[in-house]
């Protein structure tokens, strides 16, 4: 009579537990496409902005074009690779390779883009069981769920930015519908 119990609580936690999973997993899966629509619209944005214009600022506090275009990158690496990777963080002081430094605009287009695609790997790698793991967020308790989601409102923030020195620039932002 044991096994039959054991067997029947085997299939009712698996019945259980499969919907669950397939939920998070269903939730990778539009995170997934969702970073790289962003992606794609990101290097528009970046490609219209003639490079001479890459230092521009909406107003002198502001984050120039091109320091918004690099603080995604930073915040994607540390977002993925260090808060929910575990390896340490990027020193902002000593590390230029997610900073504007001296680059170019087509060199920090295939620094943005390669920053996006091990994130995105990073994310297709990711254990589904670990999204409901807290982590301190700037002392808020978050979820590494709810991290991917800041993660993606945070590239928004930044990406609306570089959106107003376009239209500053009497330039046209391409239709953001397209990339949903």
């Amino acid at each position: 009579m044991k096994p039959l119990y054991f067997i029947l609580s085997l299939l009712l936690v698996s019945t259980i537990a499969s919907p669950l999973f397939a939920q998070e997993d269903a939730y990778i899966q539009e995170y997934l496409e969702r970073m790289e629509n962003s992606k794609k619209y990101l290097l528009l944005v970046a490609e219209m902005m003639p490079e001479e214009k890459y230092d521009f600022k909406a107003t002198p506090e502001s984050l120039s074009f091109a320091e918004n275009l690099m603080h995604i990158a930073w915040a994607m690496d540390w977002h993925s690779q260090s808060l929910m990777g575990g390896r340490p963080a990027r020193n902002w002081e000593t590390d230029m390779e997610l900073q504007v430094a001296e680059k170019t605009k087509a060199e920090m287009m295939e620094t943005i883009e390669n920053t996006f695609d091990t994130t995105i790997q990073f994310i297709k790698d990711f254990d589904v069981n670990n999204l409901k793991e807290e982590l301190d967020y700037f002392g808020l308790t978050r979820s590494k769920r709810q991290i991917l989601m800041l993660l993606a409102d945070h590239i928004t923030h930044h990406r609306a930015q570089m959106l107003v020195s376009l239209r500053l620039n009497g330039l046209k932002p391409p239709r953001y519908v397209l990339f949903q």
